[in-house]
């Protein structure tokens, strides 16, 4: 009795602790680690499992050989590692699988990781999370009508109205097969306030330059819809013609690691009126 007791005492003593390198399965792929790089973050999920504080190596399941077995992507488990080692990381040109990747660090709890691996253009402006798609109630077609010209005042019946707006993609070096397109953001409404408001009403937001009289100039409002076309046809309604248009678009690299690169544009149409008297 008293030789199994301490037995099981040594027992609890050695899985008291890691050792100080790991066999890992990930996958059915089989890595060979040190235990301090596997802690090297303590807020990730790594950081937790193999915490020395945590006392529960034999809880943790293993294979038939006895390596710790993590149950995700053996095959990109090796960038993770590589993050847990240089805290960056280094792809392969036109790394197809960056998606899948991103979902491992956020499975792995490795937010740095995730915001290495998640383009700029993907990510949503602090000025976006304040006015979101919500804020178009319908998409239906509006019942606003124009005033016939005769009950336009004189000052307001020409005009210029420029609609502006950003896109971006990002794309790789030469392929755009994997193009991945952002929506548009927002459409900037630029001009004379009595005529936008003529024209936009209600889907007008003015929230950015509030209190305006109508005979001031405005490059601030925006729309509360995202559709361009839907402002075309509202313009039209009210007898605008489009005059001219332009667009520029610049390019930069995603990060150091990789060949993708963010293309952005911004691109402006103007459209203007003119009624004979």
């Amino acid at each position: 009795m008293t030789e199994t007791m301490a037995l099981s005492g040594n027992s609890r003593a050695k899985d008291s602790s890691f050792p100080d390198v790991i066999e890992l399965n990930v996958g059915g792929q089989v890595y060979y680690t040190r235990h301090t790089t596997l802690i090297s973050n303590p807020g990730s999920l790594l950081g937790k499992i193999f915490s020395p504080k945590n006392n529960a190596s034999n809880d943790l399941a293993r294979d038939p050989k006895g390596r710790y077995f993590i149950d995700r992507d053996g095959f990109l488990f090796r960038y993770v590692l590589d993050y847990l080692r240089d805290k960056q990381v280094v792809l392969p040109d036109h790394f197809p699988e960056k998606g899948r990747l991103r979902k491992e660090a956020e499975y792995f709890q490795l937010p740095d990781l995730v915001k290495l691996l998640t383009p700029d253009d993907l990510k949503p402006s602090p000025d976006e999370y304040i006015h979101s798609d919500y804020e178009d109630g319908s998409q239906g077609s509006d019942q606003r009508m124009c005033p016939p010209p005769s009950l336009v005042p004189a000052d307001r019946k020409s005009g210029f109205i420029t609609v502006g707006y950003r896109g971006s993609c990002t794309m790789g070096r030469e392929s755009q097969t994997d193009a991945k397109f952002r929506r548009v953001p927002r459409i900037m409404i630029c001009g004379r306030i009595a005529l936008a408001k003529e024209v936009f009403g209600e889907t007008l937001n003015e929230s950015r330059d509030p209190d305006r009289t109508p005979d001031r100039y405005t490059s601030r409002f925006y729309l509360k819809f995202k559709h361009l076309e839907r402002s075309f046809d509202m313009l039209s309604e009210c007898g605008f013609q489009m005059v001219a248009c332009n667009s520029s678009v610049t390019a930069s690299f995603v990060n150091q690691h990789t060949d993708d690169k963010i293309w952005s544009s911004y691109t402006e149409y103007v459209f203007y009126r003119k009624f004979l008297l």
